[in-house]
């Protein structure tokens, strides 16, 4: 049977990748800033026989690991970033390790490991049939800031693949076939002219009123667009006094919308806004844009092969420890909980998922640098349970779900599943080969082109 060495090979190796996924879990590093991750991770690759390159793409935690030879070329989009004031113990009540350090609370130390298990396990069973292909990991820095896998992008990353599959914690076991939005993020300095607010005011330009009259124009700005776009922005710097006149203010800003070509056209229209509220206060403007991802677009065909691949592997049964420990998080999470039962299609107060549910096709308006990588080749994400029920998105509960057994077992199922969809593909490249006619139709001709200019950096870079 497809996937039987591969899955052996990873219970085989599950107290390692535990281990892994922890270390990386109890050390969290925000994006592009993963240095003991991408050790850790470039380090449990090398050890299993992988071609393991550090630093790649442009992008100092970036990983890139291969093993085989010849198409077809399977990719696993890991990722490792911590989100900042997300610390958190492995406890069912509120109790950081360190008030307003980073922590795992998206389950990333999960999702860069569970692609390091399938890769493992999908070569032990290359090696052992003697299959042809290729199983590529790619160590995906700086998912949470939406630039990652955009800036690996713009440097050639992905184009070698035939196929991707990126997994990603949830709190169901369910393939994707919704659509995310694309996103663009700036950041908008005004720069005016200090003076004594009682004193002189007529010698002062506010950067702060200019900041205020583009949070103005924006969001008459809200009436004049598409019903997928979302504006949304939080003021970084206003100015030190009230007695003051500010002669700097910042103002930083998401769009996001269903399409790449809606996210470009709306964003032009705000860096007008931007522009006017400029020239109406006197000031000057600085535009700081920090990079854009695309929508998602997911591949039925992978999703549908994810999806049956799930239905013949359940996940192993929760004990009752778990499920008291999720019980205990979701009575805290109020109505939440209910509404994730019903979404799911489970009985209220089920506290952690079993089973498989069907492809979701519900579209979401979060963002992730997957949709760069799905507009290169044929990529869908795949959720496995790996957190109570009732947890919010980037929580503490998940965090605390992730640094022990209830996320690991979710991040290793995760594991076998690519690993044996990944090996199908290999015994049956028809599979690849539908996958990419699907891939082409929605393309319609297009090809990718990179949200990133040349110009902007890699953050933090040492």
């Amino acid at each position: 049977m497809t996937g039987t060495i591969a899955m052996e090979k990873i219970e085989s190796q599950r107290e390692m990748l535990n281990e892994l996924s922890y270390k990386i879990w109890a050390k969290p590093e925000v994006g592009y800033l993963e240095y003991e991750a991408c050790k850790l991770s470039s380090e449990a690759l090398k050890a299993a026989g992988f071609e393991v390159e550090v630093g790649v793409f442009g992008v100092p935690t970036a990983i890139r690991a291969s093993f085989g030879s010849g198409h077809p070329v399977i990719g696993l989009l890991g990722e490792y970033d911590a989100l900042p004031g997300m610390s958190q113990k492995v406890k069912s009540e509120k109790d950081p390790v360190e008030a307003g350090a980073p922590g795992q609370g998206c389950g990333h130390n999960l999702l860069g490991v569970a692609h390091i298990g399938a890769a493992i396990g999908m070569k032990e069973e290359m090696e052992k049939k003697g299959l042809k292909g290729t199983v590529v990991f790619y160590g995906c820095p700086g998912e949470e800031l939406l630039t990652g896998k955009t800036f690996m992008a713009r440097n050639g990353a992905f184009r070698d693949l035939d196929v991707a599959f990126a997994y990603h914690p949830g709190k169901s076991n369910v393939a994707s076939g919704g659509v995310m939005t694309g996103l663009n993020s700036a950041k908008f300095h005004f720069k005016g002219r200090t003076a004594h607010a009682g004193g002189d005011p007529h010698n002062g330009r506010s950067a702060l009123d200019a900041v205020e009259l583009m949070n103005v124009g924006a969001n008459y700005l809200r009436e004049h667009v598409t019903s997928d776009v979302r504006i949304h922005y939080t003021i970084l710097e206003g100015g030190t006094a009230p007695n003051i006149v500010p002669d700097k203010a910042c103002v930083w800003y998401y769009v996001r919308a269903m399409s790449r070509e809606a996210v470009e056209d709306t964003y032009n229209r705000l860096v007008k806004v931007a522009k006017g509220a400029a020239m109406m206060t006197e000031t000057e403007v600085e535009i700081e844009f920090l990079g854009g991802c695309y929508n998602t677009m997911p591949n039925i065909v992978l999703a549908e092969l994810l999806t049956d691949t799930m239905k013949e592997n359940p996940m192993e049964p929760w004990t009752e420890e778990e499920k008291k420990f999720a019980h205990e998080m979701n009575v805290q999470s109020g109505s939440q909980w209910a509404v994730m039962c019903r979404a799911n299609g489970v009985p209220e107060g089920t506290d952690l998922f079993e089973g498989v549910c069907p492809i979701n096709y519900a579209s979401g308006y979060g963002s992730t640098d997957v949709g760069d990588v799905q507009h290169i080749c044929p990529t869908t994400m795949l959720n496995t349970t790996s957190a109570n029920l009732g947890s919010p998105g980037h929580s503490w509960q998940i965090t605390a779900c992730s640094g022990m057994s209830i996320g690991q077992k979710g991040m290793v199922y995760a594991a076998k599943i690519m690993a044996v969809a990944g090996l199908k593909i290999l015994e049956d490249p028809s599979i690849a080969e539908k996958a990419k006619a699907e891939f082409d139709e929605k393309m319609a001709g297009k090809s990718y082109k990179c949200p990133m200019p040349e110009d902007v950096p890699v953050p933090y870079t040492k």
